[in-house]
């Protein structure tokens, strides 16, 4: 027991905690009173910062764990896989939809690469970009426009936001799989 509670620190708490504000964030969406869209565009935002800030201070703390490596990812997908289903869901129009597929598919593309490099020992070839970093902040912003709501210019933005997130998450994945191609191909 003792092996695990010693992974578990402040930037694993933030991780759980992001885990746990994601059925909260749906339910204030769904909640029939004033503000409860921007109650749930808020907690998703707070989800958004523990993100940033459980790398952060697992780096600066050197606090970095195999069990943070592994969840905060987990984390990650769950939150914003849930948020454009939730996007989904509630336009089911096309132009929202198509963008929201095309990121969900991202994500479980490169989720899955992750997960084959982990099982076969290759944690070096595992590395986010700036463009990905890039590709994340756009799409929460997207994501917190698209869950608010508060007035069409908003919900305008957030959605051309959404087509520049789709246009970056196709050349971090193109980034991604091209390093991924010259480091293995290196190693052998």
């Amino acid at each position: 027991m003792d092996k695990y509670f010693m992974n578990f620190n402040i930037p694993v708490l933030l991780t759980v905690i992001r885990i746990i504000l994601i059925p909260f964030f749906v339910l204030f969406f769904y909640l029939p009173f004033y503000g409860s869209s921007f109650i749930s565009a808020l907690l998703f935002v707070i989800g958004a910062l523990t993100d940033w800030f459980d790398g952060f201070l697992a780096r600066l703390w050197h606090q970095t764990t195999k069990f943070g490596a592994f969840l905060d990812p987990i984390a990650d997908k769950i939150m914003v896989i849930t948020a454009l289903v939730i996007v989904i869901e509630y336009y089911h129009i096309w132009w929202v939809t198509l963008p929201s597929i095309t990121m969900i598919i991202r994500e479980f593309i490169i989720t899955s690469i992750r997960g084959w490099l982990l099982a076969g020992g290759n944690h070096n070839f595992i590395t986010v970009s700036i463009l990905g970093k890039f590709k994340t902040a756009s799409q929460m912003i997207a994501l917190v426009g698209l869950l608010w709501r508060p007035n069409n210019q908003i919900e305008i933005f957030a959605i051309i936001l959404l087509y520049i997130t789709v246009i970056l998450t196709f050349w971090s994945m193109l980034q991604y799989l091209l390093s991924l191609w010259y480091n293995l191909k290196n190693k052998n």
